[in-house]
């Protein structure tokens, strides 16, 4: 299974914000600029939603699947599998 290495970087863009950058490293199995360009082509997803959409479900994702066990994230499992199918299944409308 190919792994794809990812540094993460969010900071805040006013001036006067108090909080420092945040910056963290994450392995995907999938490659995410990929995946952010097949969202981009979507029709249902707005325009410029892409990127927060395909990051966020693919960290989300990733932690989902490490703690699928988990008392607090086991009930969303299957939830999350079937709105996955259904976005890969899904016509490009």
């Amino acid at each position: 299974m190919n792994k794809h290495k990812y540094r993460i970087t969010v900071e805040p863009m006013e001036a006067k914000a108090k909080s420092a950058p945040l910056s963290f490293e994450v392995d995907s199995h999938d490659d995410i600029l990929m995946v952010i360009d097949q969202i981009r082509q979507r029709q249902d997803i707005a325009p410029g939603a892409a990127e927060a959409f395909g990051l966020g479900l693919k960290l989300f994702g990733n932690v989902l699947l490490q703690q699928k066990s988990s008392p607090l994230f086991a009930p969303l499992f299957p939830y999350f599998h079937e709105f996955i199918q259904r976005l890969k299944g899904s016509r490009l409308e």
